[in-house]
């Protein structure tokens, strides 16, 4: 998409008017009652890295949809690559997520999510205890497990 090619090769002002240009066909396609404009509104949210967005995400991350709880993970994902703000807001429904979600991919796309967070301890021992669970599945078990072991690093890393 045009706006993740401006705001990956650092262009932001022609990023922002075509924020501008966009914001309320975001706004408006996020209160979608189509499942698929849902998703795709909240993938745009990251693609256009709108900061300003993370409300919207939030209500993402809570959809009905896993199609749409998935494309909000993912955005908040990439807008939580440059500082752990973004995840540490929304830490209780990541950890939500990665416990009891329905869909096996969006519990491991709230895993890839945290990883970007602050290494919390609460995360970790979540992590760690789905890693060992025999009871999840193989993916979701090697996901748990390279995530803490990421943020284990980071933790150990800043003390």
């Amino acid at each position: 998409m045009q706006a993740d090619g401006l705001a990956t090769s650092g262009a932001q002002r022609e990023l922002a008017q075509l924020r501008a240009q966009w914001d309320d066909e975001v706004e408006a396609a996020a209160r979608s009652a189509d499942y698929r404009e849902r998703a795709v509104a909240y993938r745009a949210i990251g693609q256009f890295r709108f900061r300003q967005k993370l409300e919207l995400l939030r209500r993402g991350l809570e959809d009905e949809s896993p199609a749409a709880r998935g494309s909000a993970l993912l955005s908040l994902e990439l807008l939580s690559r440059d500082g752990p703000g973004p995840v540490n807001a929304v830490r209780p429904l990541l950890h939500g997520l990665v416990n009891a979600d329905d869909n096996d991919a969006v519990r491991r796309l709230a895993m890839v999510s945290l990883r970007n967070g602050s290494p919390q301890r609460d995360t970790l021992v979540l992590l760690q205890g789905l890693a060992e669970d025999d009871e999840q599945g193989r993916e979701l078990r090697a996901t748990a497990a390279s995530v803490a072991a990421a943020l284990k690093k980071k933790a150990d890393v800043t003390r």
